[in-house]
């Protein structure tokens, strides 16, 4: 009701703009009395669309019949890259059970329509301090997004489409930019929550981008007319032409971030000379805004923006191609685009990049049962600081999913290696958020049942709790080379037998068992850490 109650208020006080600016007191919309809130429009700019059928998807899905022919390794390649892009992830037994199902692709994609969390218990646990950090000082509203995507129990809507609203404020397109001296941490809230709350009523991709477009926001970014104009146009449509720059600023001539308090303030001198832009006639800011959305040039520019974000190796070329394959789909929102790119076979099977660090962190959580401390989130943002990786931070958005420079990557790696898969929870601190020992996987990581566990076959055992863990972290099992290693380190020969030795003998007495058991996880965790698959995408060969 809250979240109606929002939308509608947002209407009015857009529609209130809308007479503020110009647009007269007759220009109402064009069907308020319909039933159906998907034909309330505004001159032509429709609010609400709904979800297209995947059977209209023209950059092709893969079908779960396609996803059954693939081997074993092959499936496991693919549920992983599509589970981690979407910042999610199943310990090894659960994914197997949905890979083998037989619908796995279909049941992902039903998940994302439907409402499995409790969005109210969700919200109010994110921001308790007894759970999370809290500190006003710092870039809450970012650490609050992130632990999100953690504290979620369930990949469904909700957990979509804030993933949706994550990839967004990521561009140049939706940046709240708080670097920026006249931008500030809430803006991060009010460009990030808003998003949300659009996606969650349907809103359409045009309108949710000219709400953003018509905000103080936005001008916060981009203050002046003619720099806010330029920007619009650039961003949204690849409109790279200098002589429609003063248009856009003659259309904006009365829009400016005042100084005080960097407040966008609408003035009463606007144009009232004919301008023609978007193949139409235009006058003031509301109409560039709005003919902007509307023109054919922003779907293929927003669908070029996104594809180009996905497809990071992939020529020009090859994006042109991919990008008019989804705009002739004819898409009207966010979630569809994103949908297309994400469950194409383009994407699973031919597409290799780098992991971001969001991608590795959230799924390796999931996969290994992590248990987080109270401040976990604020040194996971502030080491995405630190690696070039801010989340929403920067005035033209991440450039590039993950910089490779020798820094960067360095820290990434760190903050993985340190802070997730060298890192046991203690189970006598489960309770206290405050201690750094709670943090880590939980030792159900490395439950017996998990793999074969044969004390009378001891390099079985080893060669199988191996396999389980690379298969849980990088999709694949150990190949022989590595796993001669392993057991050239771990295991001797006596009477014939290869049995387990010293601190790697997990059949030892009862009470050390486990800790050893514990000391061959974190040396093959050791070795994962430096293992490039990890920290990329893998196409299916």
């Amino acid at each position: 009701m809250l979240k109606k109650m929002y939308s509608f208020i947002l209407l009015l006080f857009v529609l209130f703009t809308f007479t503020a600016c110009g647009g007269g007191s007759s220009d109402t919309p064009a069907s308020s009395s319909a039933d159906s809130k998907y034909s309330l429009e505004y001159k032509g700019l429709v609010f609400y669309t709904q979800a297209m059928s995947s059977s209209n998807y023209t950059l092709k899905p893969l079908s779960d019949s396609e996803f059954n022919t693939l081997n074993e390794n092959q499936k496991l390649v693919v549920a992983d890259k599509l589970l981690a892009t979407l910042f999610y992830g199943y310990n090894l037994k659960k994914l197997e059970e949905k890979v083998n199902s037989g619908s796995f692709i279909s049941s992902i994609s039903k998940d994302l329509q439907s409402e499995l969390n409790d969005k109210g218990t969700l919200e109010s646990y994110i921001i308790d301090a007894n759970f999370f950090y809290q500190n006003d000082s710092t870039e809450q509203e970012a650490i609050d997004i992130l632990t999100r995507f953690y504290a979620a129990e369930h990949l469904d809507k909700y957990f979509f489409n804030n993933w949706v609203a994550y990839m967004l404020t990521q561009t140049i397109m939706f940046s709240p930019s708080y670097e920026l001296d006249s931008s500030h941490n809430p803006n991060v809230a009010s460009v990030y929550n808003r998003l949300v709350s659009l996606l969650e009523e349907e809103a359409g991709m045009r309108y949710i981008t000219y709400v953003h477009m018509m905000s103080e926001d936005n001008w916060r970014r981009f203050r002046s007319p003619e720099d806010n104009g330029r920007e619009m146009l650039e961003i949204y449509t690849y409109d790279m032409d200098d002589a429609h720059v003063p248009l856009a600023g003659k259309a904006l001539q009365n829009w400016k971030l005042d100084r005080d308090y960097d407040t966008l303030v609408v003035g009463l001198n606007e144009n009232t000379q004919a301008i023609n832009l978007f193949n139409t006639t235009i006058y003031n800011g509301d109409d560039f805004y709005r003919e902007l959305v509307k023109s054919s040039s922003f779907t293929h520019g927003v669908v070029k923006r996104l594809v180009s974000f996905f497809f990071t190796e992939y020529t020009t070329e090859k994006i042109d191609t991919i990008t008019a394959n989804i705009v002739a789909s004819r898409p009207e929102s966010w979630q569809d685009i994103l949908k297309q790119i994400v469950f194409s076979k383009e994407y699973l099977l031919n597409n290799s990049r780098a992991k971001s660090a969001e991608e590795l962190f959230f799924s390796l959580a999931r996969k290994m049962d992590f248990k987080h401390r109270s401040s976990t989130f604020y040194y996971f943002k502030n080491d995405l600081d630190t690696m070039h990786q801010a989340s929403m931070k920067y005035k033209l958005g991440k450039l590039t999913r993950v910089p490779l420079d020798t820094l960067s990557f360095a820290t990434y790696s760190k903050s993985i290696r340190d802070n997730i898969l060298l890192r046991r929870s203690n189970p006598a601190y489960i309770d206290d958020y405050t201690r750094w020992d709670r943090q880590g996987w939980s030792d159900s990581f490395l439950d017996n049942e998990n793999f074969e566990y044969d004390y009378l076959n001891e390099e079985k055992s080893l060669e199988s709790f191996i396999n389980y863990l690379f298969k849980s972290l990088i999709a694949r099992e150990a190949t022989t080379t590595e796993l001669n290693m392993f057991k050239t380190l771990m295991l001797e020969e006596k009477d014939g037998v290869k049995i387990l030795v010293g601190q790697f003998d997990m059949f030892s007495s009862r009470d050390s068992r486990d800790s050893y058991k514990r000391n061959i996880a974190v040396t093959v965790l050791d070795y994962l850490s430096r293992v490039d698959r990890l920290y990329a995408y893998s196409e299916v060969k």
